[in-house]
């Protein structure tokens, strides 16, 4: 995302949306589940994309600069070529030795 500053002070705030297929057994239907500041917006969003329960990442919430983001928004963040951090390899991405015979 052009223009996005990834060094800027950010808020992540968490959160779980319910199941659109369960009944709501009470008035909410998301449940806050952290909350957290952030010295930097790049560091919100790895958190947010590698340590985050991926159940969380679509009722996120991310802050930077008076602009909130969106857990689809925040994953572009994370896949934008100006992201400036190293990214965690793909699970399953783990390389094997091949064993000649």
């Amino acid at each position: 995302m052009a223009g996005f500053d990834y060094s800027a002070a950010a808020e992540l705030l968490p959160t779980e949306i319910a199941p659109a297929v369960a009944p709501a057994t009470s008035r909410r239907s998301r449940k806050p589940s952290g909350y957290g500041r952030f010295a930097r917006a790049a560091d919100a969003i790895r958190f947010a994309i590698e340590e985050l329960p991926s159940a969380l990442l679509p009722g996120a919430n991310l802050k930077v600069d008076g602009e909130r983001f969106d857990g689809d928004r925040i994953r572009r963040l994370y896949e934008s070529a100006a992201y400036p951090l190293a990214r965690r390899a793909p699970a399953g991405a783990a390389r094997y030795e091949s064993v000649s015979p």
